[in-house]
Formats: C-alpha cells, sequence, structure tokens
C-alpha cells in the first residue's frame, strides 16, 4: 500500500470516534494492553508527561513540547484529533512521522488490528508509542484522547500527570456531573506520580485530592501559586506576566495564541514545567521558556487556537467546540472592537448545540453548515435550532461557502469568527476539491 491508501484503510477498517462517535468508543483497556505486548511495550522505553482535561489540554501539550524542544530535548508529541494530516498526531521535535513510517507500521501489523478487533485510536496510541521508543525520545509530551482512566493513553507510567480543568463535555461516556467527570480525568493519577490540577473547584477538588491520596501523589492546584497577568493583546498575540506567590516570576512573555483562555494554560503549563524543574530534575531556563511559548506554532505545527486565516475583514478559527470554550470565546469578543459580528458555525451531533447557541451574541450574523464527518450535525436542522432561539441564518454545504459568503457580506472592519468544532476548523484548512 502507499500513503493514501493505507489512510484509506486506517479510516475505513478500523472504527474511528472522530469519524462515527459513541460505536467506536471502547470502554476499557484490554485491546491497549494486548496491543502494548504484542510491540513489546514501547510505552516503558520511553520517559512521559501525561495530560488531559475537558479543554486546554491540546494547548498545553503543546506548549509543553515546545518548551522542552527549546531546552534542547528530542520531544515527542502525540495529540488528537488532527486537522488536515493523520501525521499531525505523532511528531517528534515538531516534524511529523515519516509517510513511510505509517505504511510500515500498518503493513507489519494489521492482521493485529484486525484480529484484535482495535480501534482507529487504540492503533494510533500504538503507532506513536512505538515510534517514540524506536526514535528513542528524551521525553514524550502525551495527550489524553477522552477522559483519562478508560483512555488508550492511559498505559504510560508518566514523570508528571497534568489535568487541566473540568467542565461537560463527552457526558454519555464520562459522566453528567462535574465530580464524575473529574473521577475519569483523575483515573490518570499514577502511585507517587506528582499531577498539576489547572483549575480548582469546589465540586472537583476532593475527587483529586482522593485520587493523590490514595496514589500518595504530590498534588498542585496551579490556580492557587500562579497568576498570568495579561499586558497587551493584538488580537493575534497576548503579552502577560507571571506571578507565582505572589512574585514576578516572568514579565513579558508572549504568546502567538491570543485567546483569553490562554490565561489559564499558561498558568497550568507554568506550574508543570516547575514540577518538571523541581521534582523531576529537568534543566529549563527562563530562555527556554519564554521562547517555547513564543514559538509553538513554529516548533510544534499548533493550528486552529484563535487563529489568524484572513484580514479585510479579520477572519479568526477557534476550535472551541463545547460551552465551556465557547464562553471563553464569548469573553473575548468583548475585549475586541470591530463593526459587526459574523459567526461560522457547525457543530458535531453529540454536543449540546442548543446550550451553546444560547451562549452565543443575539446581535451577530451567523452562518450554518455542516463538519466532514459522519457525526457533524446536518446544517438544517442546526438552523432550526438556532433560528428558534432568535438567531436565524443562511444554510451551506460545507464550511469553504459558508466563510466566501460571511466574508463577502461583511465590511473591512467586521469580524468573522469559524467555530464550533475541530472538525470544522479542520475543513477550513483543507484546501476545497
Amino acid at each position: 500500500m502507499d500513503y493514501k491508501q493505507t489512510l484509506e484503510y486506517l479510516f475505513n477498517a478500523l472504527p474511528a470516534y472522530h469519524r462515527i462517535g459513541a460505536a467506536a468508543y471502547k470502554a476499557d483497556l484490554s485491546n491497549t494492553e494486548a496491543m502494548m505486548e504484542y510491540l513489546e511495550h514501547p510505552e516503558n522505553r520511553f520517559k512521559s508527561i501525561h495530560i488531559a482535561g475537558t479543554n486546554g489540554k491540546g494547548s498545553v501539550s503543546h506548549f509543553l513540547a515546545s518548551i522542552l524542544q527549546s531546552a534542547g530535548l528530542k520531544v515527542g508529541l502525540y495529540t488528537s484529533p488532527h486537522l488536515v494530516d493523520f501525521r499531525e498526531r505523532i511528531r517528534i521535535n515538531g516534524e511529523m512521522i515519516p509517510q513511510q513510517r505509517v505504511v510500515d507500521f500498518v503493513e507489519r501489523h494489521h492482521l493485529f488490528f484486525e484480529r484484535q478487533a482495535l480501534s482507529f485510536f487504540e492503533m494510533t496510541v500504538g503507532m506513536a508509542f512505538d515510534y517514540f521508543a524506536s526514535e528513542a525520545v528524551d521525553i514524550a509530551v502525551v495527550e489524553v484522547g477522552m477522559g483519562g482512566r478508560l483512555d488508550s493513553t492511559n498505559v504510560i507510567t508518566p514523570l508528571l500527570s497534568v489535568i487541566t480543568n473540568i467542565g461537560f463535555d463527552h457526558t454519555q461516556f464520562l459522566g453528567d456531573t462535574l465530580p464524575k467527570i473529574a473521577a475519569e480525568k483523575a483515573g490518570i493519577i499514577k502511585k507517587g506520580i506528582p499531577v498539576v490540577i489547572g483549575e480548582s473547584h469546589d465540586e472537583t477538588r476532593p475527587v483529586f485530592e482522593a485520587r493523590a491520596a490514595r496514589c500518595q501523589s504530590p498534588i498542585i492546584f496551579a490556580d492557587e501559586h500562579y497568576l498570568v497577568s495579561p499586558k497587551g493583546d493584538d488580537t493575534t498575540s497576548l503579552l502577560f506576566d507571571i506571578h507565582r506567590d505572589g512574585t514576578l516570576y516572568a514579565t513579558d512573555i508572549t504568546s502567538p495564541m491570543a485567546g483569553s483562555y490562554q490565561l489559564k494554560n499558561i498558568a497550568t503549563l507554568t506550574a508543570a514545567v516547575d514540577v518538571l524543574r523541581e521534582r523531576c530534575g529537568f534543566h529549563i531556563d527562563g530562555q527556554a521558556f519564554s521562547k517555547g511559548i513564543a514559538d509553538v506554532i513554529a516548533l510544534t505545527g499548533l493550528h486552529g487556537r484563535w487563529e489568524k486565516v484572513a484580514d479585510k475583514p479579520l477572519t479568526i478559527a477557534e476550535t472551541a467546540h463545547n460551552a465551556d470554550g465557547i464562553a471563553t470565546l464569548v469573553d473575548k469578543l468583548t475585549s475586541m472592537r470591530y463593526r459587526h459580528l459574523h459567526i461560522v458555525y457547525g457543530c458535531v451531533n453529540d454536543k449540546d448545540y442548543g446550550k451553546i447557541l444560547r451562549m452565543l451574541p443575539d446581535d451577530a450574523s451567523y452562518y450554518y453548515t455542516r463538519p466532514s464527518v459522519e457525526r457533524g450535525l446536518p446544517a438544517d436542522i442546526l438552523a432550526q435550532s438556532a433560528a428558534s432561539l432568535g438567531k436565524p441564518g443562511p444554510v451551506f454545504p460545507d464550511v469553504h461557502a459558508a466563510v466566501a459568503h460571511a466574508r463577502a457580506s461583511a465590511t473591512d472592519d467586521d469580524l468573522v469568527i469559524v467555530t464550533g468544532s475541530i472538525f470544522l476548523v479542520a475543513d477550513l484548512f483543507t484546501t476545497k476539491q
């Protein structure tokens, strides 16, 4: 098989959650454990950092990988989902896994995949861990796919566990209360391994503290020690200072991702870096820290987090896809200046889109479309629901058509936001055929 044929096999022969939803979800680790044994346990042959959370885990993963790379380390990075190329999920020092490595891995092991009835995600985890082990990375940053306790990535024993925050997402799998969701994500906490919790919350704090106590794991709540103070925001970058326990920690740090939610992510990130320095013996100086943040896009290939895709009118792509993410997006809009707001929106069918639509501004113009995955919510259903909530808008066959219409309808001083789903943003970055 060539690379294109290999991708077709992966996407069609193996059930993929990002494509078909619940049917691909495996509520246990037995398949992954069998795969690790088959592959001779690559998960034990490299050091790792494990990152979970409802929102922000992707940004924190990329920031941390970028900082470690800036400190001179050979860094593996496993994230999901991808935007354009499958290989975005598996990187070393920002470089995607070579196409031929993907082809060779699948050709060598596809009979096992089929015999074991692996999911797409389980196979991808095996591929990533095998690649990191064979390439002898110094450290790998591993992002949880969903939840934590039963996620396929949860076969590693990391140097550090990180949980960014807890919110309502994937409730059909993780539970319908914050403590239930927290318990699933707390499942990545391992015996004796320190854990950073990004945001403390009255409902979830006891869950994390209880799990950490059972595991005898040192626990740090980042928002109790670290304060990130914005100093400037030019829409496409963010300037800020960081304080630790009331003392200036770092000043004039620049992030190329300007979403206001990054302030919380940076606090979580900084706590994680300090644990790596103080408990794990990593040498990460101030220059590596600031450079890693400033150069995160160039060093890791991160996209879709409040990313400018065009000017006049300013057009922003934002992968916010649940209520907490949309709340932060709406908060960001209050600090921006524009004549009129245009929102291109599309989501998948397992999101509480009614709740999200109510949160979006009433005085914007809306354009509805559907992400190009099987679980994409039909745009006409979305538009009907939106109209009943006082947010009518036309329907478009794809995001390219919707964005083109929104930009044509806007003046140079307007703002166009493309949001609602990671997959919708992925479609935007995919060249229309």
